[in-house]
């Protein structure tokens, strides 16, 4: 879960340095900044207009150029930013959908149901025409659908019962306002009552009804008690300006943050004494103002704060956030995080598809759950000063340079969802190219693996935890009822062909007790070298002959030893071999081992201190029938016997997962012995 939380960090890490690289080069190329303000003189009447439509004002009654741009002036500076965004939109061809009402429950459903809201609905009355054209209708649905407005369609024909208890009886159009400022209040409906059945004259209603939600200040002395009045709003944003009515983006998020944040316009048209406004800070028109009980902040003044709709909400949100944006936050957070797994999966295809989908749903089960007690603790009343604390460092944290700079970086990559996945995919297969590599100098075998070698290690793996779930452990697992038979089930009902072999994994072996057999009263290393000279003279034209041959065959067996599970090391060629490698010793080495250099002689007596706890004492191991010598490796099982560490690990992963003497299960913890007087030629039966 780190790395992938490290990776994820990793990415949006990358997106900051690649949104500052492509700024560097429109600079280069333009010498111009997105926050570099704009001239209105310099832009063509089409710019203005549509500057204008993106804030949501009216310019029908306006023909000239000169009055389109001082209404631009009027209502905010304008950036090279925004001016971007508002001829990209204007140029993005796509059609906005609309939603068809299917009877009286849908229509409750998405329209009076929702409280935060705007909804344009034409009403077309049985056997009637609509009110508004096909091709206007369309014109009207996209115009208004940049303010969040959403739209629908409801034929009375598929509901006349419903229509004739509202009274449409002619086609009409329907629009939802929130009736009250509180958050999640009751709507109202209001009818359109115009005789012009044109795009402009029905937006300027819209706009006109919107508008009359926001608090609206004429006069200086209606500013100043306003300005120092403390009621239930933490945050205020405030709008001077010389205009008949605010924008229809202002409107609009009004509406959409009801209860959170409160929106104020101060009509200035006809202001005479501004020496007040000068008072609080106010020294530009127009102005938008937010006022925090940590004091004032003026937007606008910072990267991507635009006079647009989607600016103003993302820098709102970030202060003001309900407990759904941060749900929302943490759910695409948690699945980039999982989506992850798909690259740092080595392995087969279906492996990586199988592991993210594992990963997917447990970490949004997870999210889920860990929300649930979340939600419960708001609600207590004991947790408003925790919640109002919380809201004080999120808008401490926000109003920053940085936190400007991170949502104007959203706002980008949420424009360009193309680039947001290439890069994405471009940092994930990066991540998939050092991981594999990786794990490559780690030799790790899993990275070659095809689709049919994992399925056929995941049927195995399934197989073994059906008919004996017995995994990986540390220590020996827990016993199981089938197991304390002694006669492990009258041995298998005495039909072992007719029951499946369960599939044990060996990984139990690493586990198992190795160390180093060692005799009391040994010779010197030196004392041994010098009765051995005389044996190197006499066998050096022996064993030159055989020495290179006899060298491949050790090698193929020790790589045998060192791929076996648990570790399975050989034992020192100097010190210990077992019966597979003394028969493929040089007669130079049997003739020293027959002078008992490393034998162990009757009068040597073995070293049992060294030996673990609940092991049986003995010199003799019964795979390969060789006695222990000096410095050879052993293993024990569980039960207690002991043997040479290549012999068993070689009888254990051929399959046979039990003791070569009693049979004991060799993954199964046993009762330990008690130690008998301890006899050097003890050997098990």
């Amino acid at each position: 879960m780190w790395l992938k939380l490290f990776f994820l960090l990793l990415y949006f890490l990358v997106l900051f340095v690649l949104a500052r690289f492509f700024e560097a080069i429109v600079w280069y190329e333009t010498g111009i900044f997105a926050t570099q303000l704009v001239d209105p003189v310099a832009l063509s009447f089409k710019k203005l207009k549509t500057i204008l439509e993106c804030r949501g004002l009216g310019y029908s009654g306006l023909p000239e150029k000169k009055d389109v741009r001082e209404l631009v002036e009027k209502s905010g500076d304008l950036m090279e930013g925004e001016l971007y965004s508002a001829l990209k939109e204007e140029e993005a061809s796509e059609s906005v959908s609309s939603t068809n009402f299917s009877g009286e429950m849908h229509f409750y459903e998405l329209v009076e149901d929702t409280k935060d809201g705007i909804w344009l609905v034409q009403v077309i009355a049985n056997d009637r025409s609509p009110l508004v054209g096909k091709i206007h209708w369309e014109k009207m649905v996209k115009k208004v659908s940049r303010f969040g407005i959403r739209t629908g369609t409801f034929n009375c024909s598929s509901d006349p019962r419903y229509c004739r208890r509202r009274g449409w009886v002619r086609s009409t159009l329907i629009m939802s306002v929130p009736q009250t400022s509180t958050s999640k209040g009751k709507v109202m409906l209001k009818e359109y009552s115009g005789r012009k059945i044109e795009v402009e004259h029905i937006f300027k209603w819209i706009t006109a009804h919107a508008a009359s939600r926001i608090k609206t200040i004429y006069n200086a002395e209606r500013l100043k008690e306003e300005w120092n009045k403390s009621d239930q709003y933490w945050v205020k944003i405030y709008l001077f300006a010389n205009l008949d009515q605010p924008p229809a983006f202002f409107s609009a998020l009004s509406i959409k943050f009801t209860g959170r944040v409160e929106f104020i316009f101060v009509n200035v048209e006809n202001w005479d004494n501004k020496s007040y406004m000068t008072d609080i800070g106010v020294y530009n028109m127009p102005s938008y103002i937010l006022r925090t009980p940590e004091g004032i902040y003026r937007y606008g003044n910072h990267t991507g704060e635009f006079i647009s709709l989607q600016a103003m909400d993302s820098f709102l949100r970030s202060l003001q956030p309900e407990v759904n944006d941060l749900f929302v936050l943490s759910l695409v957070l948690v699945n980039l995080m999982a989506w992850m797994d798909l690259f740092i999966t080595q392995g087969a295809t279906i492996k990586r598809f199988v592991v993210l989908i594992s990963t997917l749903g447990t970490y949004n089960s997870l999210l889920i759950i860990s929300w649930l007690p979340v939600l419960g603790f708001l609600q207590l009343p004991y947790l408003d000063s925790f919640y109002e604390y919380s809201l004080k460092l999120l808008r401490y944290s926000n109003t920053t340079t940085l936190a400007s700079w991170v949502r104007a970086d959203w706002m980008f990559y949420s424009s360009h969802p193309a680039l947001f996945l290439s890069t994405y995919l471009g940092h994930g297969l990066l991540v998939d190219y050092f991981e594999k590599k990786r794990r490559r100098n780690n030799n790790n075998d899993e990275v070659n693996a095809n689709n049919l070698e994992w399925l056929s290690s995941l049927w195995d793996w399934y197989t073994s935890y059906l008919f004996h779930p017995i995994a990986s452990f540390q220590n020996f697992p827990v016993e199981s009822d089938w197991d304390e038979d002694p006669d492990l089930f009258l041995e298998r009902l005495a039909f072992p062909d007719l029951w499946l072999h369960p599939l044990i994994p060996t990984d139990y072996i690493k586990n198992l007790p190795v160390w180093r057999f060692k005799c009391l009263g040994v010779q010197s290393e030196e004392e041994m070298l010098e009765g051995s000279q005389d044996i190197e003279n006499d066998s050096d034209s022996e064993s030159i002959d055989t020495f290179s041959s006899e060298k491949e065959v050790l090698e193929d067996k020790q790589s045998v030893f060192h791929n076996s599970p648990g570790r399975a090391s050989h034992c020192d060629a100097e010190a210990c071999s077992c019966a597979n490698n003394y028969c493929q010793t040089s007669p130079y080495e049997r003739k020293r081992r027959s002078y008992g250099s490393y034998g162990t002689n009757e009068d040597m007596e073995p070293d049992w201190l060294t030996w673990p706890a609940d092991t049986l004492h003995c010199t003799e191991c019964v795979v390969c029938l060789e006695n222990f010598e000096n410095g050879c490796l052993l293993m024990g099982l569980p039960c207690g016997h002991v043997f040479h560490q290549n012999c068993i690990v070689m009888w254990l992963a051929g399959g046979r997962h039990c003791c070569p003497v009693c049979r004991w299960p060799s993954y199964k913890k046993k009762q330990p012995y008690a130690h008998h007087q301890p006899l050097s030629n003890d050997v098990p039966s």
